[in-house]
């Protein structure tokens, strides 16, 4: 399974009385915080599907605090969208936030619109750091060994 991005204490945290109403139970009317930990679990691997078409789960692995940050205020508001879509309590506000949501993590996937940090540094590539812009190629490679300078030589 993969790391899930947000926990049930952070939903409480950041939204404790809508998260409560959210995932009331119809009987009781208490909080059943369990649909929160399932909806956070489904947002945590739709969110590493999504980057995953540029960045490997072993680099997600490495991120940098901001950009845990971020994520967990996606999966947040993409896990509120589902409790309240699962239990027929949705808004427009909360389609809004998960629209918003997965368009970001669709534009940091496509590197037009953001990259995520990693611990060892922004932009590092095995071990080489670049201030290149997102998404632009940057190429690890040995010295080249044919130049004009030794072109005699050969």
């Amino acid at each position: 399974m993969s790391a899930l991005f947000a926990t049930v204490s952070d939903v409480q945290a950041r939204f404790p009385d809508d998260a409560a109403l959210l995932c009331a139970n119809e009987s009781t009317r208490l909080p059943d915080w369990s649909r929160f930990a399932a909806a956070l679990s489904d947002v945590s691997m739709e969110i590493q599907i999504v980057l995953q078409a540029r960045y490997t789960p072993a680099r997600l692995a490495e991120l940098d605090e901001e950009s845990l940050g971020a994520l967990k205020i996606f999966a947040i508001d993409m896990a509120m969208y589902r409790v309240a879509v699962a239990w027929s309590r949705t808004t427009e506000q909360l389609k809004a936030r998960y629209d918003l949501a997965i368009t970001r993590l669709e534009g940091i996937a496509s590197g037009k619109k953001g990259a995520l940090t990693f611990v060892d540094g922004a932009g590092a590539v095995d071990g080489v750091t670049s201030n290149a812009s997102p998404g632009e190629a940057l190429i690890v490679a040995n010295e080249r060994q044919f130049t004009r300078d030794n072109a005699r030589n050969w």
